[in-house]
């Protein structure tokens, strides 16, 4: 059985991003491999910033953007939770990372996956048992 990855918003919204060709291909294959093996781990967080980014920055129509949401229920979704918010805190200051890229971290410890897919954090980097892979370099 394959690995559990978890999937940051990076990789769904350059899934969209017509302006990133290569960017996109990459993420709609990665997509497509963790949905189809049931294999791909979000949370409530990566939603939220997709639909915030994808509204605002790549000027979606929110009834699309919305049906993505839809789309990406395929997989897992950890729910934010505030013992999660609470880790990720502890984690952005131990390792010196944005709040929010400690709750990405936080959040992928709870599902107990090994890998990240994220162009946010250092290629290689291990934290809290997840390293982070970034597909796009």
């Amino acid at each position: 059985m394959a690995s559990r990855v978890f999937i940051d918003t990076n990789v769904l919204i350059y899934s969209i991003d017509r302006a990133n060709p290569d960017k996109q291909d990459t993420a709609l294959r990665l997509i497509a491999k963790h949905a189809k093996g049931r294999t791909g781990v979000i949370s409530t967080q990566v939603l939220q910033e997709f639909y915030s980014a994808a509204t605002r920055k790549l000027g979606v129509a929110p009834l699309i953007a919305r049906q993505h949401l839809r789309d990406f229920r395929v997989f897992d979704t950890v729910q934010v939770t505030p013992e999660i918010i609470e880790e990720g805190i502890d984690c952005s200051i131990l390792n010196q990372i944005s709040f929010w890229d400690g709750l990405i971290i936080a959040a992928a410890a709870t599902a107990i996956v090994s890998e990240l897919l994220s162009e946010d954090l250092n290629h290689g980097q291990s934290i809290r048992g997840v390293t982070v892979n970034n597909p796009f370099r």
